[in-house]
């Protein structure tokens, strides 16, 4: 039996229905809500690294 665990911290990108993109953060098991309305996935991705790096520096 495998016991597969998933990494407590993730950045989620995703599409909303405007056309526009989003972050969500996972943090030590805690979703964050989306956040943002990035006009492009790579702006999305590079501020939802960044607030999990301010999170990490937190904790």
């Amino acid at each position: 039996m495998t016991t597969d665990k998933k990494p407590e911290t993730a950045v989620t990108i995703e599409k909303r229905a405007n056309g526009k993109w989003c972050f969500v953060v996972k943090y030590r098991g805690v979703t964050h809500p989306a956040q943002g309305n990035f006009s492009s996935m790579l702006q999305a991705q590079a501020i939802g690294q960044s607030v999990l790096k301010a999170l990490e520096k937190q904790g």
